[in-house]
């Protein structure tokens, strides 16, 4: 229990520091442009490759997979609908998660969306600190997890680590049984990568063709994708629509 209230002080913490902007700042462009070199060079050999065998996976796979991996997602967009007061999204993803985690077959199938559930936008911590006012801060390439601001770092911790799945899998698992969580999250976050990447692998194909600078272009589309997921703006027809 005191290292949930250090989780929860430490996050608000580094989240309320970055209230101050106005402005997402690219405040360390030069070191942000080295990760950036560095994930492009990562996913040319790794990522890409992957994604591209992935794709080639029967569609009925990849739907399972797409519906399993967003059943879990559940687990963290839950919480945070309750959060932001948004009660009735979180009557219907709650109903979904019961569904689809019984009948669905662990969300393998997605009876829900047949029920009248429709399937909605993912919401996470990053998101209600700044449906609550918190500032951007200071845009943040990562090393392998891609861009990020310094609010959404800090709502990245709390996805995962106030995420019940990684509790239940991972952040409270004995000795013998260690293994096997790690494992089971690992190998679902594996997963729910290669699908997204999957997924985009022409439109990032066309964003690289068709940028003078694809560090800015990342950049841009990334904050602005997080601003129309903040406030509830962003549609169907949002071609990055799956963009993290």
């Amino acid at each position: 229990m005191k290292s949930f209230f250090k989780i929860i002080l430490s996050v608000f913490i580094l989240s309320f520091a970055t209230a101050s902007f106005a402005e997402t700042k690219d405040c360390f462009e030069k070191v942000n442009r080295t990760f950036f070199s560095f994930n492009k060079g990562l996913d040319k050999v790794i990522f890409k490759p992957i994604a591209k065998g992935y794709s080639y996976l029967p569609n009925i796979v990849k739907k399972g997979v797409r519906n399993v991996t967003s059943n879990i997602n559940h687990t963290v967009t839950i919480p945070n609908h309750a959060l932001q007061g948004n009660f009735k999204s979180f009557y219907n993803d709650t109903s979904r998660l019961i569904i689809n985690s019984t009948v669905g077959l662990l969300g393998i199938l997605d009876p829900a969306s047949k029920l009248g559930f429709k399937k909605l936008e993912q919401e996470d911590y990053g998101q209600t600190l700044g449906f609550w006012g918190v500032g951007k801060g200071c845009y943040i390439m990562l090393p392998i997890f891609g861009p990020t601001t310094t609010r959404d770092f800090a709502g990245k911790i709390a996805n995962t680590l106030l995420d019940p799945f990684y509790l239940t899998t991972v952040g409270d698992q004995t000795i013998l049984d260690q293994n096997f969580g790690d494992s089971t999250f690992y190998v679902e976050k594996s997963f729910d990568t290669a699908d997204f990447r999957s997924q985009n692998l022409k439109s990032f194909k066309t964003l690289e063709d068709n940028s003078l600078d694809l560090y800015s272009s990342v950049r841009s589309l990334y904050l602005q994708r997080r601003e129309n997921l903040i406030s509830n703006s962003s549609s169907s027809e949002d071609e990055w629509k799956d963009f993290k």
